[in-house]
């Protein structure tokens, strides 16, 4: 389970992360939606220990991630941006990965197997297009088969049938009993994916709970999120 109680991020006089407090169950998809620089991708580092809070904590199964030795065995993590070195073959970076974490080595064999990179796990990362450089993110964050599972933007540059394949395998692991939470500003994609819905704006809460019941009755989560962004940060058209 994931807890943010009253977390603060502030960069010298910017505040990117105001008061936000949210809990992520088990068992289900929860989507953290949000428009560019709502505070997300700040939120994530801090609950992964990448950022120290300016106030407030956020914890995974009720401590600090970073007290954990071995992370990887209590929490997975995809964070937008490169994850390995591009120099590096899959194999290797993965390999290295489950050596750092005490795990297994046909780990390795069985995440790839997973993302669907057994083939070309020889190959340079950097070689790699977008959509297999976010597969093999998501077999890192596999690699300790944790509990809990943290996705930021991870059908980023998919195709069609890559994103049809990510959808399934969140959805896979919520039925595990695993906490999945997944970030983006995809509205359609959350809609499509997610149980239940965290939004928030220039770092506060603006709104959470079950898809269905944030849309209401003959209204699509769209409508939802540009009424609560609109209204409530006055957001405009192209904007942050």
């Amino acid at each position: 389970m994931i807890h943010v109680d009253q977390l603060i991020k502030r960069y010298g006089r910017t505040t990117a992360v105001d008061d936000l407090s949210f809990t992520v169950r088990p068992g289900r998809v929860t989507g953290f939606l949000g428009p560019n620089g709502a505070g997300k991708t700040t939120t994530l580092r801090v609950l992964l220990g990448l950022d120290a809070p300016t106030g407030g904590s956020a914890t995974i199964d009720g401590v600090p991630f970073r007290t954990h030795r071995r992370g990887l065995r209590h929490a997975g993590a995809l964070l937008d941006g490169p994850q390995a070195h591009p120099g590096l073959p899959a194999f290797v970076h993965l390999a290295a990965l489950a050596r750092g974490n005490g795990l297994p080595g046909r780990r390795v064999d069985e995440v790839l197997a997973e993302v669907g990179l057994t083939e070309v796990a020889g190959r340079r990362a950097g070689s790699y297009s977008l959509g297999m450089r976010q597969r093999l993110g998501i077999a890192a964050a596999l690699l300790g088969d944790p509990p809990v599972l943290i996705f930021d933007e991870p059908v980023n540059g998919m195709d069609p049938e890559g994103v049809r394949w990510a959808r399934g395998l969140f959805r896979r692991l919520a039925a595990e009993g695993r906490t999945v939470f997944l970030s983006s500003h995809l509205i359609g994609e959350m809609a499509a994916t997610a149980d239940e819905v965290i939004v928030i704006g220039r770092g506060r809460l603006l709104a959470e709970g079950p898809v269905a019941e944030l849309a209401g009755p003959g209204r699509s989560l769209e409508d939802a999120f540009l009424d609560l962004t609109a209204t409530s940060l006055d957001y405009r058209a192209g904007g942050a």
